[in-house]
């Protein structure tokens, strides 16, 4: 007794396209049906500005590096503590109170950051924030 065992070639190897082409028509025609429906478009009256309303000033940010060896710039130029204090005193009366960017170089001792902290807190100003980047800073 003999059994017939089927071989490759007895295979079809090929991909049945009839449920793809199936799915792919009862899509079309939901996508034609909910089409209307999707570009219904609701108007809407909105306020139109008046030009009288100037928007409100940016105030620039402050720059405040910390060197290496302790000193303090603000904006750049090289300040001592007592005319830091004063600055920050300045600004912190401005409103809206503008924004900190503090860069402390990487060989900077931690007491010399913290001091600047401190007294930025101290003196009122809220808005604080650290540069970091490929200027060796922190």
């Amino acid at each position: 007794m003999a059994i017939s065992l089927p071989t490759q070639d007895d295979y079809n190897t090929t991909i049945n396209v009839v449920p793809l082409v199936d799915i792919m028509l009862v899509l079309l025609i939901i996508f034609i049906i909910t089409l209307p429906v999707m570009t219904h478009a609701v108007i809407i009256d909105l306020p139109r500005p008046e030009p009288t309303e100037v928007p409100p000033e940016v105030p620039v940010a402050i720059s405040i590096d910390v060197q290496f060896d302790g000193s303090i710039q603000w904006n750049g130029s090289p300040v001592t503590p007592a005319d830091m204090r004063s600055y920050i005193a300045a600004e912190a009366q401005k409103d809206p109170q503008p924004e900190v960017h503090i860069s402390v170089d990487r060989r900077a001792k931690y007491d010399s950051a913290a001091f600047v902290l401190f007294e930025l807190e101290r003196g009122g100003l809220k808005k604080i924030g650290f540069v970091t980047g490929a200027g060796g800073n922190l």
